[in-house]
């Protein structure tokens, strides 16, 4: 018999709030990929310390997602977990921690990030020795990269013996194998951003050899025109920021300025615990975006005001058993859509 527990306990439970919009979304997600369709992932947020890989990751090799906007952050902190994941430390405790706590974790060459922490030696600096010779060696050769692409040639050449954590929870790793087209849009803003801003400002590198995100939008007209091609390409998003809001400027972008046909998005549906508020992008509901002509008024939208960490791993792992035994999860969601 087909392991459909997932995908069966959220339409068996998940009735009204947010688990209503959680089924709901899960629904629409498989529907929409069911016919065809595609699906572009905007992460922000700390999810690759959270270990989000662990389903993110099963869920590219099977199809389920088509393209991601993540923050730089999110980028290096995949490949963090896949090479010093047995050096990190939890603090499940963090919520009590003193000043004077946190002072000692900096001591520790650790860097928290909520209730778990990055190494400084075995996450950080490992990797700036593998990765300052390939910036050196662009910079000699005069050649330039995206930013993700570095990253993209690094996780497929480190030897597996180097391994802490588990290839098949690292979804950069999935990714890159793959090659499945990434934005990573403000990449300036993480700690590898400051390390290639280091090693220019001392002259080891230069600037050139990293695209910019100008250049990202560019080749990203080119991407969405084909991802948009068919049943039409949705939009999933955890959090908020720049990571979600670079890419979803692409329909308005290609209408009106570069004067070229294309379709709306898809799908919506945002997992975020932003309140709506004055002025906040990570809050604002989707009707907001059919004004910027982002969606459109038949678009399926949903928002889901809770902890990504929590929903997200629900979502993927139903849509696994879905893609998995599509004719069985199609026979539960109408036994108990009736």
């Amino acid at each position: 018999m087909a392991n459909l527990s997932t995908l069966e306990f959220i339409l068996k439970n998940y009735k009204n709030f947010n688990s209503r919009a959680t089924r709901d979304a899960l629904i629409a997600y498989w529907q929409h990929i069911e016919k065809g369709g595609k699906m572009f992932w905007s992460v922000a947020g700390a999810m690759s310390s959270a270990q989000l890989g662990i389903t993110l990751a099963p869920a590219i090799r099977n199809g389920l997602i088509h393209g991601m906007s993540v923050t730089g952050a999110n980028l290096e902190e995949s490949l963090f977990r896949l090479v010093a994941h047995d050096s990190y430390k939890d603090f499940p405790d963090y919520r009590y921690f003193t000043k004077e706590d946190d002072t000692k974790i900096l001591k520790n060459r650790m860097r928290r990030v909520t209730d778990t922490s990055i190494p400084e030696d075995e996450a950080f600096r490992a990797v700036e020795n593998l990765i300052v010779p390939v910036w050196e060696k662009a910079t000699k050769d005069k050649t330039r990269r995206f930013w993700h692409e570095y990253f993209y040639d690094l996780i497929q050449v480190i030897d597996k013996k180097n391994y802490e954590g588990k290839a098949e929870e690292c979804w950069l790793l999935a990714a890159a194998q793959n090659n499945i087209p990434i934005v990573v849009p403000g990449y300036e803003d993480s700690t590898f951003g400051n390390i290639f801003a280091s090693h220019v400002k001392l002259g080891d590198a230069s600037a050139n050899i990293a695209k910019s995100g100008i250049e990202y939008m560019g080749a990203f007209y080119d991407q969405y025109q084909k991802l948009s091609a068919g049943k039409g390409i949705g939009f999933f998003q955890i959090g908020g920021g720049i990571a979600g809001d670079f890419p979803i400027c692409v329909v308005p972008s290609l209408k009106y300025d570069m004067k070229v046909k294309t379709k709306p998005w898809a799908y919506f549906c945002q997992v975020s615990d932003s309140t709506t508020s004055y002025g906040s992008y990570s809050g604002a509901t989707p009707n907001e975006k059919i004004t910027w002509d982002k969606l459109t008024k038949d678009t399926p939208m949903f928002v889901v005001e809770s902890d990504a960490t929590i929903v997200v791993p629900l979502i993927l792992t139903a849509l696994l058993e879905c893609k998995a035994n599509p004719k069985e999860a199609n026979k539960l969601i109408e036994q108990y859509a009736a």
